[in-house]
């Protein structure tokens, strides 16, 4: 056995005053971390286990336990940075390609902490918001260029399927199987309660959960798992995907672990096989075969549904998107670069495709001067942390927002990493029937309930600020926005101007 140049990342913190050996750090560590040693008669800890997900930390009955990061350092080296040399050793003693979960934690400029929002004082009076009515809701899909009426002066409907949101915010793709029932459930059930929709992602959907179609969003990947005629019809919108954020360029894969009785059902393929999307979707090479695909699911379900294409934001998203608009598509979906993901290469997660916030402001502007803006809506996603970003990319142009991480954090999630290990200690990224029941889905669509319902009123609050009273005021109205800590040609992207301009 060769030698483990490894230190362990994490150190874990025991005060032996504190801890009652009730063991149930012992119990709650699906990674076997924590151990109870006969002959000292206390708790031990194998560190090199730890991917600090806080489990044990939160469930101490004592707060005897803390986890800190390692100040075991390499020599230092500016180009040769600790994290560089451990991967070259991972990769030297396994020879396999580095996977990684969540978006990239990569230390890459975030543009929505460099755009501040405006506010009205004097010549432009606020709205308050307690007071006056504020209009949050907003509608996804194909509009109209122009109202027609019939002999008698009504108007005559001639817009196609639309989504009503309640809220301008909706909770993006993630397959069963990269997550646990529990957590599709939480989602869905949320979704109903809050007026807006839930993504069932690549993994098909779940029989359980057919009565909730009025509030999902079914999936068509490459993979074409769980895709029937009932499917298609059973959600309230289709999304092709197309790309992800995290992994742009690439397919997807679940081992045969994660896939049991229930996955296999619900995906319709063999028991503990492995699920593997192709990166492309062997029918589409070009916007023409993107079109036929559109309009096949249309007609498949009768031209009442609109339909979704969710791309990856790459560098030449804005032609892509131009593309897209003009196949049929209802709606664009962009997702950014630090969009999460159960597994991707680290190397593509970290590397590859650019700022949700570049790609959105691109889009926005490509569309509207092509003239087709009102062909689609955008609807973006890939680290939307709050409220205010929600704010920010409606004012760059966002007819609504996607949110996936922030989702599973209100869940539980400690961002910790490791989704792919199948090991997730709070019963979200697992296929573990121990795991997956600590989870109550009652509670975790409460707190999304909760988390969405705060970012409501505080998006109330700041369009308030502003003067302004609707979601749809506030869309691609970039006079709202100014830049601080930004260089011309960013400002020139996202198209607004320096704070004290």
């Amino acid at each position: 056995m060769g030698i483990n140049y490894l230190y362990p990342p994490f150190e874990i913190m025991r005060n032996q005053d504190r801890c009652i050996t009730c063991r149930v750090c012992e119990r709650q560590c699906a990674n076997l971390v924590h151990h109870y040693d006969e002959d000292k008669k206390r708790m031990t800890a194998d560190e090199s286990l730890c991917v600090n997900c806080h489990r044990c930390v939160s469930l101490c009955p004592t707060r005897a336990l803390k986890i800190v990061k390692t100040d075991h350092i390499f020599k230092e080296n500016a180009n040769w940075k600790t994290e560089v040399i451990e991967d070259i050793y991972r990769q030297a003693g396994t020879g396999g390609v580095l996977l990684a979960s969540m978006g990239t934690p990569k230390d890459y400029p975030v543009y929505w902490d460099k755009m501040l929002i405006n506010a009205s004082q004097v010549t432009n009076p606020s709205i308050d918001p307690l007071r006056e009515p504020m209009e949050t809701r907003t509608y996804l899909g194909r509009k109209s260029s122009k109202i027609s009426r019939d002999a008698e002066g009504r108007i005559i409907p001639n817009s196609s399927g639309q989504l009503k949101l309640d809220i301008p915010i909706m909770f993006s793709a993630m397959s069963y199987g990269s997550i646990s029932y529990n957590v599709h459930k939480s989602l869905a059930m949320a979704a109903s309660e809050l007026g807006t929709f839930y993504n069932t992602g690549e993994g098909g959907l779940h029989k359980d959960f057919y009565h909730y179609g009025k509030n999902t969003i079914v999936q068509v990947a490459s993979g074409r798992f769980g895709v029937h005629p009932e499917y298609l019809n059973a959600g309230a919108a289709i999304e092709i995907k197309m790309g992800q954020g995290a992994k742009p360029g690439i397919g997807g894969h679940l081992p045969g672990s994660k896939i049991g009785e229930d996955i296999s059902a619900t995906r319709m393929i063999p028991l503990h096989a492995d699920a593997i999307s192709p990166a492309p979707h062997h029918d589409i090479y070009s916007i023409e075969d993107l079109r036929q695909l559109v309009y096949a699911l249309k007609e498949a379900t009768r031209y009442t549904k609109p339909v979704i294409v969710k791309v990856a934001a790459v560098h030449n998203i804005s032609a892509i998107a131009s593309g897209i608009a003009r196949s049929g598509a209802d709606i664009i979906a962009i997702d950014g670069f630090r969009g999460g993901t159960g597994a991707a290469p680290a190397r593509i997660r970290d590397n590859v495709g650019i700022p949700i916030e570049l790609a959105l402001a691109s889009v926005d502007q490509r569309l509207r001067q092509e003239g087709i803006r009102g062909n689609v809506s955008l609807v973006v996603g890939g680290s939307i942390r709050s409220s205010s970003d929600v704010i920010k990319a409606i004012a760059l142009g966002a007819d609504a927002i996607y949110i996936a991480t922030s989702a599973l954090i209100a869940l539980g999630c400690h961002l910790c990493r490791t989704c792919h290990s199948g090991k997730c200690n709070w019963g979200i990224a697992t296929q573990n029937p121990e795991l997956v029941k600590r989870l109550n889905p009652e509670v975790g669509s409460n707190h999304l309930v909760n988390l969405l319902t705060a970012w409501n009123h505080e998006i109330k609050e700041m369009m308030g600020g502003m003067g302004i009273n609707s979601i749809e005021a506030l869309r691609g109205n970039r006079l709202m926005l100014r830049g601080i800590g930004l260089n011309e040609t960013e400002l020139k992207i996202l198209g607004i101007a320096h704070a004290g301009q």
